[in-house]
């Protein structure tokens, strides 16, 4: 059963990477994502979303639309965050009590 799920695991990473070799070069300025869409997100974000955060205006308003979830991607890993630290900030708290 390993051989079989080892076989497996060869063949999927070896097609990952089959399909990575048509990818641009990594910092392409050349590249699609470069040349047609950074551009337009650049020029016309401040218009299209009145948001003056680029940044923002991509994750809230541009891929909120594509994915129907990333804001609430978002938003639960901010909050996963902050229980994290706020765990991490009680526990050294009881640690400094004892």
């Amino acid at each position: 059963m390993k051989t079989v799920i080892l076989i497996f695991v060869i063949l999927a990473g070896g097609l990952l990477l089959y399909g990575t070799m048509d990818m641009p070069a990594w910092g392409d300025p050349n590249s699609p994502a470069n040349t047609y869409v950074s551009p337009r997100y650049i020029e016309e974000a401040m218009e299209a979303t009145e948001t003056p955060n680029i940044v923002t205006a991509v994750l809230a308003d541009y891929r909120g639309y594509d994915t129907m979830g990333e804001t609430t991607v978002i938003f639960t890993a901010a909050i996963a965050c902050a229980l994290l630290l706020r765990g991490i900030g009680s526990a050294r708290k009881e640690e400094d009590e004892s």
